[in-house]
């Protein structure tokens, strides 16, 4: 994984205007029509992992996509990294919150970060900013705590006090 590039297939395609690549998750997914605006819109499609109801939207670095799903985000930020293909294969977009409330059940897995499609969009907006280019540096702890409140995330979760 090159995030937000994987070789890994973790359910999600992106497809832009001549590419085609494996989204390692709904964050990822969302965000490359931002780090890529040549390719934007972008078809990200996935299936809901509690129904498996397919979904895709035009996604593009302008305005966030219709819908009503919602993005579970399972692993919280301060454990991501200790197995990020685990983290970011249960970075996932649900048809509803049932769904994702079925899912739990079913997979015994304890809720973790639930937010809308306009939330998600603002996340994946410029979280990769800049990634792509020649000595890229990645955020320090810091600004990604801003970058975070800044897009309206903030609690235990994301690592962050309210």
């Amino acid at each position: 994984m090159a995030h937000p590039f994987t070789a890994v297939p973790l359910g999600f395609s992106v497809m832009g205007r001549d590419a085609l690549w494996w989204g390692g998750c709904a964050w990822d997914s969302f965000a490359l029509p931002h780090l890529l605006p040549e390719q934007s819109p972008v078809l990200v499609a996935t299936s809901c992992p509690a129904c498996d109801t397919p979904h895709a939207w035009h996604v593009d670095d302008r305005e966030p996509p219709p819908g009503d799903q919602v993005a579970h985000f399972l692993v919280p930020t301060r454990h991501m990294w200790d197995d990020v293909v685990h983290t970011c294969g249960n970075q996932r977009i649900f048809c509803s919150e049932q769904c994702v409330t079925d899912w739990l059940a079913r997979t015994g897995n304890q809720r973790g970060y639930v937010m809308n499609l306009p939330t998600l969009w603002r996340l994946a907006s410029g979280w990769y900013a800049g990634r792509l280019e020649r000595g890229y540096v990645r955020r320090e702890p810091s600004a990604a705590a801003d970058y975070l409140r800044g897009v309206g995330l903030s609690g235990p979760f994301w690592g962050l006090t309210d």
